[in-house]
């Protein structure tokens, strides 16, 4: 009788096992390069998604991916549940413009934006810059055709009425290359959209005394005003060599997005996991460190919000 006994309790939980297991439900996040900061965005939700999934039977995978437009066509494929894509590749796929044009996904949703990724100009301290106005003359690596560096690099001398030529020297280097030239005096300056600490600028102000330089004003508040893909941004102070004081700039922003077609409980259940447990997630990597619950909400989500999202901000009340 004992054995029997024994025997249907080990069966008994067996049973039960299997169907907690059954119950468990599992999303893949779509982040990017390995040695980059979306895959550690992906990686650092799904961490603290999975500390919990005991209790929402929920749980997380966070493979590297392509990035950007990659994950969103994984999502809208319904190869994946969500991803990290620069929100202007948010803006461009719901919207169907850029490469997104005549191939829009009206259906994809973002959730928060995390962060940001600066058009980053970084100077040689003996070439005389001190603003972006004083680089007319100078020999600046302006990124290899075909890169986000180069393509923001177009958009801000178009919005401040420039050309290639109002510089002395315009190079196409690689950002594997620049951080070398800037120290072999090859160019004067570089210009970089990407997201901080970035080892290439660790790289270059390591190397050469150099400073990064400041760019604002009218022609780039009104790149903000039009464009919901873009917003400020502040390179910290202290971040690099000889450069203690906060830098501002304007940029994109990583962004984390979904599929409409995502249930509402799951995309709520991610929300929480990542804001319940804000200064665990900011501690995961020093480009999170200068987070703001406001700016993730807002900043850089050109596509509607997911209705899960939407549910939790409201219960926080960071939305009406």
């Amino acid at each position: 009788m004992k054995i029997f006994k024994v025997a249907s309790m080990t069966a008994a939980i067996a049973l039960s096992a299997q169907v907690a297991h059954a119950q468990e439900r599992f999303i893949t996040i779509g982040t990017g390069g390995q040695t980059g900061v979306y895959y550690v965005v992906g990686q650092s939700i799904c961490r603290l998604v999975n500390r919990n999934t005991a209790d929402h039977n929920l749980r997380c995978t966070a493979p590297s991916t392509g990035g950007s437009i990659a994950n969103i066509n994984a999502i809208k494929a319904g190869d994946m549940d969500m991803g990290v894509a620069q929100s202007d590749w948010q803006f461009h796929a719901y919207n169907g413009s850029s490469q997104f044009e005549g191939d829009g996904y009206d259906k994809l949703r973002a959730v928060f934006s995390v962060h940001g990724e600066p058009f980053t100009v970084l100077a040689r301290a003996d070439a005389g810059v001190s603003e972006f106005a004083d680089l007319k003359g100078k020999r600046v690596n302006v990124g290899n055709p075909g890169s986000g560096q180069r393509a923001t690099m177009d958009v801000v001398l178009n919005a401040l009425g420039w050309t290639m030529d109002d510089f002395g020297q315009a190079s196409e280097l690689q950002p594997t290359e620049q951080a070398a030239a800037l120290g072999d005096n090859k160019v004067d300056a570089i210009v970089y959209t990407v997201g901080h600490p970035n080892g290439s600028i660790q790289e270059a102000t390591s190397t050469v005394d150099s400073k990064l330089v400041n760019l604002t004003g009218p022609e780039i508040d009104s790149l903000i005003a039009d464009n919901p893909y873009y917003a400020k941004a502040t390179i910290p102070g202290g971040m690099y060599a000889n450069n203690d004081d906060d830098t501002t700039t304007f940029g994109v922003k990583a962004t984390f997005v979904t599929s409409a077609d995502v249930d509402e409980d799951i995309v709520y259940t991610v929300v929480k996991a990542v804001f319940d447990n804000f200064d665990r997630f900011k501690g995961l990597h020093p480009a999170f460190a200068n987070l703001t619950e406001e700016e993730m909400i807002a900043d850089g989500n050109s596509a509607p919000l997911h209705p899960g999202a939407e549910k939790y901000y409201r219960e926080r009340g960071w939305i009406e």
